[in-house]
């Protein structure tokens, strides 16, 4: 069977016609291109045998491109990928990679295509919005390999398309959307803050539960804005707690928060309830506990996979320090009962608060996410 090595000795068999074409491009560019890829053309299909004819008879857009001449022109392309862009063999050959650019591509990407021709190892394929010949776009990944020859020198482009249109369709229908949820979730927010203000204006409201109710709404819009950024695949602990932390002054040069241990990857739930986990904590340290003490209160967050023969855990904690002396209240409020009652089953493991002298703590005990940043 013949094989590349044989069509690149083919390939060198016509140089000395290559060189005597070479000779004409300098004046005429388009022709002599032309010319060339046809001489390319037929030495391709000689030399290829079987390969070349599978390769015309594959459901897989493929092209050949000669390095050799200005422009790294095609010079052959299969039927199947005439039929993906409606152009005729004529109107391909001679031509660039580029020539199916318009409007709406990404300038990058033309650049992108010739760093993967000159690249040894590609980890990364041109993602192309490209163009038929009726003016039409559509997505294309390139999937491009060098043809050596004897002494290894590239003598040929080999690229295959894979058309990506309609997983590029199905990405933006999903980011209309995502952006349509983030829209009437906002509105809802602010529907709901508006109902609440107006609820709350009576006698018995006092200032300290309009602005408890306040916060709580703006934890939810903090850490709703934080999943909307990764389209609700969820957020890391640490940024979920820098979000929700910052009005608390989380990094503020004080030092009042010191956060260490495992990162992890929270789902969508997790992290929506962390938050509000989060802000109830901050919100009390604030009004009783350790932020309310200016110079000396700190606020400690660990977190640590825990292995477990059900299988890991993750284990966060608070602990606040260098506040008042605490005392164990009488009677618990809304925020203590949602931390130790509320917020447990949504978790799927355990809250306990700790009303120890020397600051309040609160352990958490939950199954581990499966992704560690």
């Amino acid at each position: 069977m013949r094989n590349f090595r044989s069509l690149d000795t083919i390939i060198q068999n016509v140089a000395q016609m290559d060189l005597t074409i070479g000779t004409v491009i300098g004046r005429t560019n388009k022709v002599a291109s032309l010319s060339m890829a046809d001489h390319r053309i037929t030495a391709i299909h000689q030399a290829g045998g079987p390969f070349v004819d599978a390769v015309d008879q594959t459901r897989m857009p493929i092209v050949f491109s000669d390095p050799t001449l200005p422009g790294n022109p095609i010079v052959y392309a299969n039927d199947a990928f005439l039929r993906m862009t409606g152009y005729d063999r004529e109107e391909v050959l001679g031509q660039s990679y580029h020539f199916m650019m318009g409007s709406g591509t990404d300038p990058a990407a033309r650049m992108q295509i010739e760093e993967a021709f000159h690249a040894e190892h590609l980890n990364d394929y041109p993602e192309v919005r490209y163009h038929h010949k009726d003016g039409s776009p559509f997505w294309a990944v390139m999937f491009i390999s060098p043809v050596r020859d004897e002494k290894g020198e590239v003598s040929l482009h080999f690229a295959s398309f894979l058309d990506i249109t309609r997983r590029k369709q199905d990405d933006e229908r999903q980011r209309f959307l995502l952006d349509e949820l983030d829209h009437r979730v906002k509105n809802t927010l602010t529907i709901v803050q508006s109902i609440a203000a107006q609820t709350l204006r009576g006698p018995q409201a006092t200032e300290e539960v309009r602005s408890r109710f306040e916060g709580r709404l703006l934890a939810l819009s903090r850490v709703h804005n934080l999943l909307v950024r990764s389209k609700w695949a969820g957020a890391g602990l640490r940024e979920l707690i820098g979000h929700i932390l910052e009005p608390f002054g989380v990094d503020d040069q004080r030092g009042r928060f010191r956060v260490e241990g495992d990162d992890v990857q929270l789902s969508a739930q997790a992290a929506s309830t962390l938050a509000i986990l989060f802000h109830e904590l901050a919100t009390n340290a604030a009004k009783h506990g350790a932020l309310s003490e200016e110079k000396h209160g700190q606020v400690e967050i660990t977190s640590k996979i825990v292995p477990t023969p059900s299988g890991d855990r993750l284990s966060l904690r608070w602990q606040e320090r260098g506040g008042p002396p605490v005392d164990p209240p009488k009677h618990k409020g809304f925020g203590s009962r949602l931390i130790e009652h509320g917020l447990a089953p949504t978790l799927e493991g355990e809250v306990r608060l700790h009303y120890a002298r020397e600051g309040v703590s609160c352990e958490v005990d939950m199954p581990a996410p499966r992704e560690v940043v």
